[in-house]
């Protein structure tokens, strides 16, 4: 009927987006190709300039048209006579604005980021301070884009600004919206760089104890505010020291000219120098020819050789084990000496640690935490992240005491969150042979043989590296397939 808008069918609208679809195609082709084609015959002029616009307002994640903008300035500014300081920097002035225009199209666009950090490095005069506003400002619409973050902490070290400023930034942003992951991993950055921690404890913690201790009471404060948010859990994770080990020597034996040299993580063995000293000092071993236990440039498990005629049997009881590589710092690490029929072996082991050692105030931060989150539980006995966050102080302030209750909650995990029942599995497997190897270090059966078969919760074997100095590994049923892991063939087998 005369004056009404006619509605369109759901056909009819398929169509007309069908037309549209196929113009902007269209239009699209044609410009990429005389743009390739005034490229090819090195026509960087202002219409190329012009038509790259007209597809990055579009679409600001076209990566070969940002480089062709790329080739424009640096073509205008190796041609600018006149007054060329402030002729190249309008040039750089005119790609940031142009960038900015993107940034409202695709706020999260890697290519229009990148570029504007390109425009800076290669502007005549930077102003890192507007930079660092316009960071703020685009917080302000999206407080959780990750891009932006990034870029503040680029723009942020170009300006100089404190990291204290920066870290007050992130309370800011954390106390408006505590479901911001960016944020709490911006402040995971910053605070081991403005309260470093400088006691002997390894693994080395993140921060000073006194720093350790506000966080975890921040944090704790935030998850309760909604314990269905996993921000602030994850946040809680890494204060308690949840993520992957520092390089680092986890086992050694040398028997029989043959010696096993293994790491926390993987690492290319090169300009190294191994030796055996005695309790004076005097070189009584070196080692060389060594070779990835899994022929791989870079392994966690090294087997060499003594380059010297000594058999273990003439050796005093008492050596020292000095290792020298450029990752990590000289260490000189008492060995301890077992004798059998034949030969002597010496050996060194440091069982897997996942967690920092903590002590006074931030442990009973740590109990008062649990408490707190078993209270929780009360309430809501199927959260997910309070019973792995509970598991894990338990972990945090005594792994031997809470072994069994903390398995137990674990459990719980797999049927609370069965999407994600292998990965709680997986955890408990790790937790359970960490003890097994923990409780392996204090027996009289280390370095010969490693019984796992009573661990039938095991699913899968993990820190091979650390089973490699034994002559025998027992394992589950179950895992009778792992027998194939080089590291696990016993240390009779592994030979340069």
């Amino acid at each position: 009927m005369h004056g009404r808008l006619k509605v369109r069918t759901t056909e009819e609208e398929r169509e007309r987006k069908k037309k549209e679809q196929t113009l902007k195609v269209k239009a699209y082709k044609a410009a990429m190709a005389k743009i390739q084609d005034k490229r090819s015959r090195q026509e960087l002029d202002d219409e190329m300039l012009q038509l790259t616009s007209q597809i990055l307002l579009r679409n600001p994640d076209v990566s070969t048209l940002w480089n062709v903008r790329r080739e424009y300035v640096e073509h205008k500014t190796k041609t600018a006579i006149v007054e060329p300081l402030d002729e190249h920097q309008a040039i750089y002035d005119i790609e940031l604005s142009f960038s900015e225009q993107c940034l409202l199209v695709n706020p999260k666009s890697y290519n229009t980021w990148h570029h504007r950090c390109w425009t800076l490095e290669h502007s005549p005069n930077p102003n890192w301070e507007r930079e660092v506003q316009l960071c703020s400002k685009y917080l302000k619409m999206d407080e959780r884009n990750f891009h932006t973050w990034d870029y503040r902490r680029y723009v942020a070290e170009k300006a100089n600004i404190s990291k204290q400023h920066e870290l007050d930034f992130c309370t800011e942003k954390i106390k408006a919206n505590f479901s911001n992951y960016s944020s709490w991993h911006h402040r995971s950055l910053l605070l081991p760089i403005l309260y470093p921690y400088d006691g002997d404890a390894q693994p080395k913690r993140a921060m000073s104890e006194d720093k350790l201790k506000e966080e975890l009471e921040m944090v704790l404060t935030a998850a309760f505010t909604d314990p269905n948010d996993s921000s602030a859990w994850f946040y809680q994770r890494w204060l308690l020291g949840y993520s992957r080990q520092e390089l680092d020597i986890c086992a050694f034996r040398y028997e029989n000219k043959r010696a096993v040299l293994a790491f926390t993580n993987p690492i290319i063995l090169e300009n190294v120098d191994v030796s055996l000293v005695d309790a004076e000092g005097n070189k009584i071993i070196k080692f060389g020819n060594w070779q990835s236990a899994n022929n791989t440039l870079a392994d966690t498990t090294w087997i060499g050789s003594s380059l010297n005629n000594n058999t273990t049997n003439s050796l005093p009881d008492m050596l020292i084990l000095v290792v020298s590589i450029p990752q990590i710092n000289v260490q000189q690490l008492a060995l301890k000496c077992c004798s059998n029929t034949n030969n002597k072996t010496y050996y060194y082991f440091k069982s897997p640690n996942q967690t920092f050692a903590f002590t006074g105030n931030v442990l009973t931060e740590l109990q008062s935490q649990l408490e707190s989150c078993q209270s929780l539980l009360e309430y809501e006995p199927d959260s997910k992240w309070t019973l792995l966050t509970s598991a894990l102080l338990m972990r945090a302030i005594d792994p031997k005491q809470y072994h069994d209750e903390s398995l137990k909650y674990v459990e719980k995990l797999q049927k609370v969150d069965g999407l994600r029942k292998n990965y709680y599995s997986d955890m408990a497997s790790k937790w359970i042979l960490e003890k097994c190897l923990l409780d392996w270090t204090d027996s009289d059966s280390i370095p010969k043989k490693l019984d796992l078969r009573d661990a039938v919760q095991l699913n899968a074997i993990f820190y091979p590296q650390y089973l490699s100095i034994a002559d025998k590994i027992l394992l589950p049923e179950n895992l009778s397939n792992c027998i194939e892991i080089k590291q696990l063939q016993g240390f009779e087998t592994l030979k340069p």
